[in-house]
């Protein structure tokens, strides 16, 4: 246990979540640091803490009751909040992100106790400096930061979507050991089009209809160059923005500074993962897929431009690794024809007739895989997934919306349309599924199984740029940790259990990029495997002197 001196005593010491041991401060720093009295007589041990708190947990009545016990833990005692939570991580890992993070979103101003992060308004244009300043680490390296424009599939939840990146951060640090005090959310308030979530009596961000046009723009420049400036070592995530302000804020920054869109990267990379290990399932190699999806927004031109570089690398051309995607949108197909295409779409508009159902897109192209990222539920039919059934032996059916009351089908839906064939993944979680005798473990696309390595390999090395070959990489990595008896179970991705391992696999990879390119400003180490797990956060009490 480490010595580590500490300039609070007293209650002030009790109230600081990030120092605060509650019961287990001992005999003699308590007599030191002017805490007799003010805790009961009895010091725990931080085990003897998890025992009293496991149960608090488990005992709340929903899963909200859950996250907000949890939430309360953490702004009493971070250290004993991240040993729970790293200690049953597949446990708690639905209730701090998806799919009860989408909820704790939609009810953020009922919930709410204590601040978190910052707030940066429309009415902060010009001031931001000032607001970045105020907050009291210097040494950040991870800042996640969100609009609230669009929020999982649930839409425009304004300045309540600050739940988003406090979940993010929760997850760098207990599936990847990036140090909490390294991390930042921030929710850049602009307004909300949500008319009846403005009118809520509980909201408490900006009532007004959301900012946009060039003085946005300027808002966000100003952001972005203000972050620079305060936090020169920072990695800049960007996170749930509406389309177009995603593509063009991605595309402005992410050669000039370290910076990256986990919705349309981070999922890019933990669906290509998903597409490598149900290649070994079904024989087909990635380069010889056909790929449909659901959505033509972030998620799914980020998954088909990272598919596209993937089987690039498998020997196609750009142009014949791009006719092998086709995305269905609100429209239809996305075909030549169409007037009406966005330009991220336009790369992906292939000569083919007008096709108005997802049903008739898949008996038309014969996909081998189905990708789902439009947010809209139960779209995966019965019928879809029967003709996937009846073109693949083993149809790959990828329904990766969050949460799980936006994703296209159920597991159990996926397993019983396909007589049990399909190779099954999910954005949320679902509970194994038995049928006709045999019991099937979905796989879980989360990006939590890339983001926080990358993110680690991004602070290990101070790299100057994230770059799309650290997350074609990561997803390499992520694949080569499924094992045989994941396949076997129907599991296209490892248990959640393993994500802390997983994590340190994928910073180094990531790490070892930035150095070879010359992205990295720190020293190159001797040992790169030792300097990512030494760079791990540990939540275990120091000693007080």
């Amino acid at each position: 246990m480490t010595e580590l001196l500490v300039n609070k005593r007293g209650a002030a010491l009790l109230q600081d979540p990030a120092l605060n041991k509650g019961t287990a401060f001992t005999e003699a720093e308590r007599a030191a640091l002017g805490l007799r009295g003010l805790l009961p007589p009895r010091v725990m041990t931080q085990d003897e803490q998890l025992e009293r708190m496991l149960p608090g947990v488990r005992g709340r009545p929903t899963p909200l009751d859950q996250y907000t016990y949890l939430m309360a833990l953490h702004d009493r005692n971070v250290t004993l909040f991240y040993r729970l939570v790293m200690d049953h991580l597949e446990e708690m890992m639905p209730i701090l992100y998806t799919p009860t993070v989408g909820q704790a979103c939609q009810e953020f101003g009922r919930i709410f106790r204590r601040s978190r992060g910052l707030y940066i308004t429309a009415d902060d244009a010009g001031n931001v400096r000032e607001i970045l300043a105020n907050w009291t680490h210097d040494d950040v390296r991870m800042i996640v930061v969100t609009d609230g424009e669009r929020i999982l599939g649930l839409g425009d939840l304004g300045a309540n979507g600050m739940g988003i990146p406090i979940g993010k951060l929760t997850l760098y640090t207990a599936c990847a050991g990036i140090p909490p005090m390294h991390c930042l959310p921030i929710t850049i308030d602009v307004g909300t089009d949500n008319t009846q979530l403005r009118e809520s009596a509980s909201y408490m961000g900006m009532r007004q209809p959301r900012l946009r046009g060039p003085a946005y723009d300027a808002l966000m420049d100003e952001f972005v160059e203000a972050v620079q400036e305060r936090f020169p070592q920072v990695c800049l995530q960007f996170e749930d923005f509406g389309n177009h302000n995603a593509f063009t804020l991605l595309d402005k920054w992410r050669n000039r500074i370290c910076t990256f869109n986990d919705d349309i990267q981070g999922t890019a990379s933990v669906a290509l993962a998903g597409l490598f290990s149900a290649s070994r399932v079904t024989g087909t190699a990635l380069k010889d897929m056909r790929l449909l999806f659901l959505g033509a927004g972030e998620a799914g031109i980020g998954i088909g431009d990272l598919v596209v570089e993937a089987m690039m690398e498998e020997g196609l051309s750009r142009a014949d690794a791009r006719s092998r995607c086709w995305f269905m949108d609100s429209k239809g197909l996305v075909v030549k024809s169409r007037t009406d295409l966005a330009g991220h779409k336009q790369p992906y508009a292939h000569a083919h007739e007008p096709v108005p159902t997802f049903l008739d897109a898949v008996e038309s192209i014969k996909p081998h895989a189905i990708i789902g990222v439009s947010g809209m539920p139960g779209t995966f039919t019965a019928p879809v997934l029967a003709a996937m059934a009846r073109h693949n032996e083993r149809p790959i059916v990828m329904a990766l919306s969050n949460p799980t009351s936006k994703a296209e089908c159920t597991a159990r839906e996926a397993y019983a349309s396909t007589d049990g064939r399909a190779v099954f993944a999910s954005g949320s979680p679902f509970a194994p599924v038995s049928h006709k005798g045999r019991t099937h473990v979905p796989g879980q696309g989360n990006n939590a199984y890339i983001f926080p390595g990358v993110g680690l390999g991004v602070m290990v090395a101070d790299s100057s740029r994230v770059t799309d070959e650290m997350f074609a990489a990561a997803a390499r990595t992520l694949a080569g940790t499924v094992n045989e008896d994941d396949l076997a179970m129907g599991r296209i991705y490892p248990s959640l259990s393993r994500i802390r391992d997983v994590s340190k696999a994928i910073a180094v990879e990531v790490a070892r990029i930035a150095y070879d390119r010359g992205l990295a400003r720190a020293p190159r180490p001797d040992d790169l495997h030792a300097a990512v797990a030494n760079a791990m956060y540990e939540p275990v009490y120091p000693l007080y002197a």
